[in-house]
């Protein structure tokens, strides 16, 4: 329905991830979320209010693009309670790649990495900088608690 709804089709790794996690917090930081999560981490309730959100006069500044669903846009798939929002950059052409942005609020800053999310989400299990940072939350290994 949300694919549907905001006009386009989220990558497959992305897909999957959420598909069998559902709505979680990994290591006490970083939100994921899933389009039949209850009210409160509802994928498509939380991508409807951070678009209006980034959409906003005084936000548009945070952002290299656009928040939305055309080329070139920025998609927000998830947040952390360190002050970053994840977005998924939609691809020029339906033969490239999506690619991750990371929003930093408090500097402002981002930036923009060029791997696909589940890349991304790999190394930042891993510990790696990848602008949202866990080593301090989960020093001994990644976990995730289902916020459903």
């Amino acid at each position: 329905e949300g694919e549907r709804e905001f006009g386009i089709e989220f990558p497959t790794d992305f897909r999957e991830v959420v598909d069998a996690y559902g709505s979680v917090e990994i290591n006490g930081q970083l939100y994921l979320e899933h389009p039949a999560g209850h009210l409160l981490h509802n994928l498509g309730e939380s991508i409807r209010g951070d678009l209006e959100l980034f959409r906003e006069e005084d936000m548009v500044e945070y952002l290299p693009s656009p928040a939305g669903a055309n080329p070139g846009e920025l998609m927000p798939v998830a947040s952390a309670k360190t002050g970053e929002w994840v977005f998924l950059r939609v691809p020029d052409t339906p033969s490239s790649p999506w690619r991750v942005v990371v929003v930093e609020l408090d500097s402002p800053a981002w930036t923009l990495h060029e791997m696909t999310f589940g890349e991304w989400l790999l190394a930042y299990l891993r510990g790696e900088d990848v602008t949202v940072c866990s080593r301090n939350l989960a020093p001994d290994r990644p976990f995730f608690e289902s916020l459903n």
